[in-house]
């Protein structure tokens, strides 16, 4: 695939995204806005400002289409703020992504201030978390790869333009995580697939141009079981009974991917997603959570994406 992974998801999602009622949208892009800090970055359920919650806060207003200047300055501040911390890899793939956003929204190029070759510095951080089979670790050290970490940094290189260094090796790993359920897990002593792992190693595997025919159809299979019964959202795996927002939308995401979202019932991830929504703006985690949050608003809006209503 010659389109950048996440430029591919993000187009996908502001097409889409543009069908659904003006009020709707508007409600989130509020409720996005208001819950920025005043040092220009965004929080989960408690604390203070993170990289990973202001990554998510700004894709969800990317794919809405309500970034603004003013928004994205004080982001750009809290950014700069950022570059020099130690990072694990979720840190430094969200801070590659903001950083990307930022000026796409009238912002500051964050990383016009940046030395000439930081680009090859990050590349070489990531590569730090390198594990002896192939995978990548959340830190460095690590014993064994991470299959959701190894597709984080394979997203980051992407966004740095840069190559994976042994390919190869890394192809190896994600085809080792592969189970006879048809899907993958996340760490090798796991017996049975789940949906987000499951998603990161088909991310891989069509990033780097190695997923084949067969493979191809044992993912849709699994990913066809794993809807509730009696929710209509996808489950993390084929052993928990309720339904959450993020599988729902990183398993549909998949399949729309593989040309096989019709294997689900659209009418019914849609409703479960709805289910999902609060009224005032932004989406909880599942009809089992009290809370909600900015990631949670990023996959609920993907899947209206996804089962966007012909208009």
């Amino acid at each position: 695939m010659n389109e950048p992974y996440l430029q591919r998801l993000t187009s996908q999602l502001v097409d889409a995204l543009e069908k659904l009622p003006a009020e709707t949208r508007q409600r989130h892009i509020d409720w996005l806005r208001e819950v920025q800090n005043p040092d220009g970055g965004f929080s989960g359920r408690e604390g203070g400002s993170d990289l990973y919650y202001t990554g998510f806060a700004l894709r969800s207003l990317a794919v809405l289409q309500g970034l603004t200047p003013e928004l994205c300055t004080k982001t750009g501040d809290f950014l700069r703020k950022k570059m020099g911390e130690p990072a694990s890899v979720i840190d430094l793939f969200s801070l590659l992504v903001s950083c990307f956003l930022v000026p796409l929204g009238g912002g500051p190029d964050v990383l016009a201030e940046a030395p000439a070759d930081w680009p090859e510095r990050v590349a070489g951080t990531l590569e730090s978390f390198r594990t002896a089979d192939g995978g990548y670790a959340k830190m460095p050290g690590g014993i064994s790869g991470s299959t959701y970490h190894s597709f984080l940094v394979m997203l980051a290189l992407q966004l740095l333009d840069r190559p994976v260094p042994r390919l190869d090796d890394l192809v190896k790993f994600v085809k080792s995580r592969r189970r006879d359920d048809g899907g993958y897990v996340e760490i090798a002593p796991m017996k049975r697939s789940g949906t987000n792992p499951t998603a990161a190693g088909i991310g891989i595997l069509q990033m780097a141009d190695a997923l084949d025919e067969e493979a191809r159809s044992a993912v849709c299979d699994f990913l066809e079981q794993l809807p509730s019964s009696f929710e209509g959202g996808l489950r993390a795996n084929d052993r928990i009974p309720a339904a959450d927002l993020l599988s729902t939308f990183t398993g549909s995401w998949t399949l729309f991917q593989l040309g096989a979202i019709d294997r689900l019932d659209a009418v019914a991830v849609r409703e479960y997603a709805e289910s999902c929504e609060i009224p005032t703006g932004g989406f909880r985690g599942g009809l089992w959570d009290e809370g909600f949050d900015v990631e949670y608003t990023f996959y609920g809006l993907g899947v209206f994406g996804l089962f966007a209503q012909p208009e």
